[in-house]
């Protein structure tokens, strides 16, 4: 039998999972229900802070002073406004010291202290008119937003002489972690019905269009059953809600869109729907294999970095990613082969073609899914013609758009996260505006050892003589150990403050001392992932390496790839510090700038925007590859590639940007700047980087894109990804000009 007339091979995971393809949707329908079960309330147990290092001389001393000494730790503000009068006016002290007298007989609640019972300057506004009341809610964070919920509505409101508004760190968390659930579910809302009608644009067919999100729904309510799980064994935060949504349906759309797109060009050649799904896993699901490990790997590096609020975008992107490329690899082809030919049914588009005349039905096979990218083919040999304009000129764009990202300034996530309406945030800039010495802005030294007074004494002298130190209050000393109060100028984590840090700490003592503070909690936080971050890097960068090696074959295109994915995501970063530290766009987005990045959000958006690079990186150098193998026409292969692929990771991309753009119109900063920012990343590599920068460097290298030594060689044909059934290229073979 000639190599033509042989029949097409079934390989042995397409009939594992066609074999049963009924049982098979019925089981996941089922495990889909344990799911939503099985996570449901997983937002309440989740946290809603971990961006400070565990392990931290900060976090070390922060925990010991709320042991030790749980009065100096308030969490829980009353913020107290007499209105025209003065908050020492008779009627308004009374009623403020009954509040506080009840406050401190309220069950989980300790430390209770006021203006009217200290008379101290720094819980009294400079106007006069408000006051504060601070205490301490105890418990862990699931126990103190109990405790916030079941006695805020007593003390809020107008109450006698006086006006009372509920602030202070338990409330901006309780208030961040409430919008945010309700912020997810209005973006939900948005996103799903708009993808829906985009793959009904992107498919014609209603059928194939529901199969995407269908996937997508099955990832997102796995991931929460999942995440639900981690909850009892450690901290996981809230945020991560997010990014289960956005990849959820943004990667499991890709993956469903690659394979259903394949699916129906197999189709469209002749081939039976088993024949045609066996073509399908054996090309487009090798690759959205490959390209969910990828992503994987990059959300994976997220699990070397200490604070709890980046590993947990690892545990919910990881599961998500995995279980995305599952379904789609599992479910999606058993459902492929039940319809068959009906993929392509209830064609929506033909509502917009009456009238019009019909196309002939007898249509060469395959030649609609090449007139589909006649326009992407023209566009590479244009981009190919001119390589070396392209790839200078894209470059160069690229990292004019990333240079706002040299003035970038880090600082920590606090009440300005919420919106400008949010009870806790007005109560925050208040106290920021209203009072002297930024309280809450201090610095803490705690002391253990035991000292004598005299020692205690010149400890102190030696802190206020340092720069940059407007007053030093303490010690409050407990059997062997004390703590100090140290006011820095300006605000809280501005330079001078975070100066400070490093020069307390340098300060002799008799005893041991550990500094925390807002300040302090951000250097920390910084030098971990200072200390991980080229760990990380390198873990990123190698394994994806090897993964780019197995897929191709070629030393070079890997390293082409790691740089092209990178410069892609300049865009964002110079876009979150033009808008979101220098607050550009901040009335027509509705935030406010903090006028710095909190510390771990580059961390995070690199990792998922990188991925989310390499996922589409992958589709079209598979294409490529695939072509490459058959002709050995280099130049052929990456205009064949594009032509295939540059429609798909385009509509890939716009439906992703949308989810990522819902998820953007959050209330909450961080979310926001998260969600646009990927957008915006996702959108520049799919439109710019895939169409333009990859083929012109492509064209560059020519067929030494291919090179490997002949170790590798024997290596990659032992261990490598093979696309399809290719026949070998002739070694002589010259590429085709462009």
């Amino acid at each position: 039998m000639t190599e033509v007339n042989k029949p097409p091979r079934i390989g042995g995971w397409t009939r594992l999972v066609t074999a049963r393809p009924r049982l098979s949707l019925l089981a996941a329908l089922l495990l889909t229900v344990l799911a939503v079960l099985a996570g449901s309330g997983v937002a309440d147990r989740m946290g809603s802070g971990g961006w400070e290092d565990p392990d931290a001389e900060s976090t070390y001393a922060t925990t010991a002073l709320e042991r030790e000494f749980p009065d100096s730790q308030p969490n829980f503000l009353l913020l107290v406004d007499a209105g025209g009068a003065s908050v020492d006016d008779p009627a308004v002290a009374a009623e403020a010291k009954r509040l506080a007298e009840r406050l401190a007989r309220e069950e989980g609640v300790t430390g209770v202290g006021s203006y009217w019972q200290s008379g101290s300057p720094a819980l009294r506004a400079e106007d006069g008119h408000e006051a504060l009341i601070a205490a301490r809610i105890t418990g862990d964070e699931t126990t103190m937003n109990e405790t916030l919920d079941r006695i805020a509505p007593s003390y809020r409101g107008e109450r006698g002489a006086v006006d009372v508004s509920v602030g202070g760190p338990v409330a901006v968390r309780h208030e961040m972690q409430t919008i945010i659930q309700e912020d997810l579910l209005r973006a939900e809302m948005i996103a799903l019905p708009v993808t829906l009608v985009l793959l009904v644009m992107v498919f014609g067919s209603a059928v194939a269009a529901l199969l995407p999100l269908g996937i997508g729904i099955v990832a997102i309510l796995g991931t929460n059953a999942i995440l639900r799980g981690l909850t009892e064994f450690t901290d996981v935060s809230v945020f991560a809600m997010n990014l289960t949504t956005a990849l959820g349906l943004g990667l499991a759309i890709d993956y469903a869109l690659f394979i259903v797109r394949r699916f129906r060009e197999e189709l469209s050649t002749g081939a039976d729907p088993l024949t045609a799904v066996g073509a399908t896993l054996r090309t487009a699901g090798r690759t959205v294999l490959f390209s969910a490990l990828t992503v994987a790997v990059s959300l994976a590096a997220m699990l070397l970095f200490p604070q709890y609020f980046l590993r947990s975008f690892a545990y919910a992107g990881i599961a998500v990613v995995l279980l995305a490329a599952a379904a789609a690899l599992i479910l999606l082809p058993a459902a492929l082969v039940l319809l068959g030919h009906r993929v392509n049914s209830l064609d929506l588009r033909r509502l917009f073609r009456r009238g019009r005349p019909e196309t002939a039905p007898e249509k060469a096979p395959g030649k609609a899914a090449v007139e589909e990218g006649a326009a992407w083919g023209r566009a590479a040999r244009l981009v190919m013609r001119r390589a070396p304009f392209f790839a200078l000129g894209t470059t160069a764009v690229l990292v004019l758009l990333g240079l706002p990202f040299l003035g970038v300034k880090f600082g920590t996530a606090d009440d300005r996260q919420l919106p400008s309406s949010a009870e806790s945030h007005i109560v925050q800039q208040h106290i920021r505006e209203g009072f002297p010495g930024s309280p809450g802005g201090g610095l803490e030294v705690l002391a253990e050892g035991r000292a004598t007074e005299a020692q205690y004494a010149a400890y102190k002298e030696r802190i206020a003589a340092l720069p940059d130190v407007v007053r030093v209050d303490g010690p409050l000393v407990k059997g062997d150990a004390a703590y100090f109060t140290v006011l820095p100028e300006g605000e809280a984590v501005d330079d001078p403050a975070q100066r400070l840090v490093g020069e307390l700490r340098a300060v002799d003592a008799p005893f041991d001392t550990k500094v925390t503070g807002a300040a302090a909690v951000l250097v920390d936080s910084k030098d971990a992932i200072a200390e991980q971050l080229p760990l990380a890097a390198v873990f990123i960068v190698l394994v994806t390496l090897l993964l780019l090696f197995l897929l191709t074959g070629s030393v070079l295109i890997p390293v082409q790839a790691v740089v092209l994915n990178a410069l892609s995501l300049t865009a964002m970063f110079g876009a979150v510090v033009w808008v979101f530290q220098d607050g550009h766009l901040s009335g027509l987005l509705g935030f406010t700038s903090p006028g710095s990045i909190e510390t771990t959000l580059p961390v995070l958006m690199f990792c998922v925007a990188f991925g989310l690079s390499m996922d589409y990186g992958v589709f079209l150098l598979s294409r490529i590859k695939e072509e490459y193998e058959k002709t050995g026409d280099h130049d052929q292969a990456v205009r064949h590639g594009l032509q295939r692929t540059g429609g798909l990771i385009t509509a890939a991309a716009v439906i992703l940007a949308v989810v990522m753009v819902a998820i953007g119109t959050s209330r909450v900063t961080n979310t926001k700047m998260l969600g646009l920012g990927i957008a915006l990343a996702v959108l520049m590599d799919a439109m710019i980087v895939r169409s333009l920068l990859v083929p012109s460097v492509m064209r560059l290298t020519g067929r030494a894109t291919w090179w490997a030594p002949a170790p590798l060689r024997r290596f990659h044909e032992r261990f490598g990804l093979s696309e399809g059934e290719p026949a070998r290229p002739s070694a002589e073979k010259e590429p085709v000009p462009v």
